[in-house]
């Protein structure tokens, strides 16, 4: 497994619509755990294939509960309630601002053995999901975020 190039703001595949994963190949399980690999080098707790320079509908992402892999996925559901939470990208670095989310929601998604997979997160992975849901339809969380500041990364 390799650790990929993570691409900055500003790259055109970051501000695209992400297209769907039609078949799971190889090629596409051997994307899954590069992915995988580049998150958890970068410290972070989701990644989406755009962030990768790869426009296909694919994310991982992990709490610390373990990895979850999602191909195609839908949201099926959210709450009414929404809270604003403080958020950063590796496509973003050093920037973090404050955004407004569905405390919980219902998403489908296929695993990597095709199979159709229900998920429904609840408060801080209900929005690494929302986060990278929204980096496959081309948005970057700085679009929606308040108070947008700058930290330094020691």
């Amino acid at each position: 497994m390799a650790s990929l190039r993570i691409v900055k703001a500003g790259a055109p595949v970051l501000a695209t619509a992400a297209e769907p994963v039609k078949t799971i190949t190889k090629r596409i399980k051997r994307l899954l755990d590069d992915m995988a690999t580049t998150m958890y080098a970068a410290e972070g707790v989701g990644l989406a294939a755009p962030q990768i320079n790869e426009s296909l509908q694919l994310i991982v992402l992990d709490d610390g509960s373990g990895l979850i892999e999602l191909i195609n996925p839908e949201l099926l559901e959210t709450s009414e309630e929404m809270e604003y939470g403080p958020e950063g990208c590796l496509s973003v670095p050093g920037i973090y601002g404050d955004v407004r989310r569905y405390t919980k929601i219902k998403v489908r998604a296929k695993n990597r053995y095709g199979k159709a997979v229900i998920y429904e997160p609840e408060g801080f992975l209900a929005r690494i999901f929302q986060h990278e849901m929204d980096h496959l339809a081309g948005h970057l969380f700085t679009e929606k975020a308040v108070n947008l500041r700058k930290v330094d990364e020691a």
